[in-house]
């Protein structure tokens, strides 16, 4: 049986799939080249990040004309130090997102920053120094 724990793929939706696409591009993401029309694959460690026109998604999830929104969920990245922190958000910022909290000392003890996607998809850059990342950014928890 396969693990229930696990994210395979996280989709967002996006208003305009050639900004996004761009967007991401211009943060240093590199598109996967076996897309289908419509979409746009990005390879993760052990998963992948599509963007996929909003209203597209609305009616592959069975809710034609549904107003899909933006906001609950955090997408986090985590940085081996302060200072990969500081240049991944400063990256972000350069390639067209928004800066929502630049990184500062978290009250938990990392070093946390926001920045929100042109679609308002928000990301978390931190450096968690009670956590260990592999040499290929993979996370596991303590």
């Amino acid at each position: 049986m396969l693990p229930r724990q696990r994210v395979s793929l996280i989709t967002l939706g996006v208003a305009d799939l050639a900004r996004a696409c761009e967007f991401y591009r211009a943060w240093g993401w590199t598109p996967h080249p076996a897309a289908a029309p419509g979409v746009v694959f990005f390879q993760m460690h052990g998963a992948a990040l599509a963007l996929f026109p909003c209203a597209d998604l609305a009616a592959d999830q069975g809710r034609p004309g549904a107003s899909l929104g933006t906001g609950a969920v955090t997408l986090a990245q985590n940085c081996a130090d302060q200072a990969e922190a500081d240049a991944v958000w400063q990256a972000a910022v350069d390639a067209g997102a928004a800066p929502l909290k630049r990184p500062e000392r978290a009250e938990w003890g990392g070093w946390s920053g926001y920045v929100a996607d042109p679609d308002g998809h928000v990301w978390e850059i931190a450096h968690n120094p009670f956590w260990t990342l592999g040499p290929d950014g993979a996370l596991t928890l303590p």
